[in-house]
């Protein structure tokens, strides 16, 4: 799987990193991705999913269920 949160669609950004001269080199910046199973109770099973730190944040927040249905609705799933 590539490095894309499949709850918020976060992924790999690029940007500079900046040194003290202030000359400017091509870097990537990355989502804070984990790989975790969450428990879906309505239908008794275990999915694991590729999710970011706020990603997780929200699962704790609004539930798998209400989560992954956001998700496929904006196209991240």
């Amino acid at each position: 799987m590539s490095k894309v949160c499949e709850i918020t669609g976060k992924k790999v950004i690029s940007g500079n990193h900046v040194s003290h001269s202030l000359a400017r080199v091509r870097r990537k910046f990355y989502p804070n991705l984990q790989k975790r199973r969450f428990y879906i109770a309505e239908e008794d099973r275990w999915i694991t999913l590729n999710v970011s730190a706020k990603g997780i944040r929200i699962i704790n927040r609004i539930g798998i269920l209400a989560a992954m249905k956001s998700a496929r609705k904006k196209g991240f799933m």
